[in-house]
């Protein structure tokens, strides 16, 4: 099955495209500048706002991936929108079989962040002209290059005492990304995923600072975390940017998630796909061998 992955120089489509390969799918990697691609698979030309190089991206696939999102955008509710009807439509004309997408966890009952708001309008958006969509919603990956993880590493390794906003008690369901791709090509061959959304995470839940505890454990750092209630998501975004690579817009959108439970509430994706998820000490051993790869391959 000739696959299209939009998002492939992303963090999880570096992942998820020799994922694919590996299955025995034939993989094109859409990015807008495919000269400079260099990772698994053939790469072509595609941008979400342009519907014309999406129809010429999808010819000659079965299906397609979606990867895609904008949040170092200040408008990117709006972007993420149009480019989610962009590609639903495009994928309607090529005739796909169906969309895959990586949205987000979170219960549609609560007040849900800007950003989980536009992954739930993504995915409706995504099949609004009738091309079946697969959803998979996760909620902090832990991996290497991933921005939810780089910003916990950074913070435990950067800072021996924290004083944080309240979020670090909100519960989450974090999930190492080796087993996010695991699902993502499950999926694909599975009919009974058609058109279905799915709850995907590790076997722990665990506040944001239990990670935080149990990352620096593991590295042997010392760590003294104090929660207070005062920190706006503005001003923790701007405290975030001084002490990680993360920028400040982006930091906001992640900040405001955080207040958020997301853990997984069905575990229907373990019929479909069957296997058990690393815990949250074997994915952080997992991000931190492969970050070291990383920079001795650099």
């Amino acid at each position: 099955m000739t696959v299209l992955v939009a998002g492939a120089s992303g963090f999880v489509g570096t992942w998820l495209c020799p994922g694919l390969e590996r299955a025995g799918h034939p993989v094109r990697a859409m990015t807008r500048r495919p000269r400079s691609y260099s990772g698994a698979g053939t790469a072509v030309r595609g941008d979400v706002d342009d519907p014309a190089s999406l129809r010429q991206a999808m010819q000659g696939c079965d299906s397609a991936y979606y990867l895609v999102h904008s949040l170092d955008d200040p408008n990117f509710e709006q972007r993420d929108a149009e480019a989610a009807r962009n590609f639903g439509r495009a994928a309607a004309d090529a005739g796909l079989r169906r969309i895959v997408y990586l949205g987000g966890l979170g219960d549609d009952r609560d007040d849900l962040s800007p950003h989980l708001r536009s992954r739930r309008e993504v995915e409706r958006l995504l099949g609004a002209a009738d091309v079946p969509v697969t959803t998979l919603r996760a909620g902090v990956i832990v991996g290497h290059g991933g921005i939810s993880w780089e910003m916990t590493r950074q913070l435990v390794e950067h800072l021996p005492a924290m004083v944080t906003p309240k979020w670090v008690r909100v519960r989450t369901q974090p999930i190492a990304i080796t087993d996010v791709v695991r699902y993502l090509v499950g999926v694909l061959d599975a009919p009974q995923a058609l058109g279905r959304t799915f709850d995907i995470g590790g076997p722990e839940v665990l506040s944001y600072g239990d990670m935080l505890r149990r990352l620096a454990a593991i590295e042997g750092r010392p760590l003294v975390v104090v929660p207070v209630p005062l920190l706006s998501p503005r001003l923790s975004a701007l405290w975030l940017s001084l002490v990680t690579d993360v920028d400040a817009r982006t930091g906001r959108s992640l900040v405001e998630s955080m207040t958020n439970e997301t853990v997984v509430r069905d575990n229907s994706i373990r019929d479909v796909v069957p296997f058990e998820p690393m815990d949250y000490d074997e994915a952080v051993l997992c991000a931190l061998g492969q970050r070291a790869k990383a920079r001795q391959a650099a």
